[in-house]
């Protein structure tokens, strides 16, 4: 039976170029990420004019989630470093409602829109240098949700509902 949870959606967010990939032992680079009200997202593909869309089909990095709690936390942890904005994560939605570990290998719903949740978005050595020491370690197992699009259509912004299709981990 589906769950419905009350969810906000605080940023959408694309980037056309990555910034930390292909950069190591590099400056990241300086592309930034991009507000939107609306973002489309393409089956299977990704969301249109961000960096990951239009790879191969089915690739694991559609689309990605990051708590807006945990980066309430991580700027607390972190007060020297504020302020830290919510792109700094390079994560495309930023949600407040639910915890995200719960999504992984189950399916669920936002609107017309219908994810799979994939895997945790693993933090990287790269959250050091944009935060501040440590912060990779305290993002670790909360890092956000990497999830494909079975079904797409365009999310926005602002309050609406979660509806767990089928369970996750």
């Amino acid at each position: 039976m589906p769950r419905t949870l009350p969810i906000v959606i605080h940023h959408l967010l694309l980037c056309p170029a990555h910034i930390y990939v292909g950069h190591h032992g590099q400056p990241a680079g300086h592309e930034q990420m991009q507000a939107r009200e609306t973002v489309t997202c393409d089956c299977g593909r990704g969301l249109v004019g961000d960096r990951y869309h239009a790879r191969e089909a089915g690739h694991r990095k559609q689309i990605t989630f990051f708590d807006l709690e945990v980066h309430r936390q991580l700027c607390r942890q972190f007060p020297q470093s504020n302020p830290i904005r919510p792109d700094v994560y390079r994560r495309n939605v930023v949600l407040e409602g639910i915890d995200l570990n719960r999504l992984i290998g189950g399916r669920f719903r936002i609107g017309r829109v219908l994810f799979e949740g994939v895997e945790e978005c693993r933090p990287c050595y790269w959250m050091d240098a944009a935060v501040g020491p440590g912060a990779e370690a305290f993002l670790k197992g909360r890092g956000g949700l990497r999830a494909k699009i079975l079904q797409g259509g365009v999310l926005q912004k602002g309050g609406q509902d979660l509806v767990i299709e089928s369970p996750g981990e």
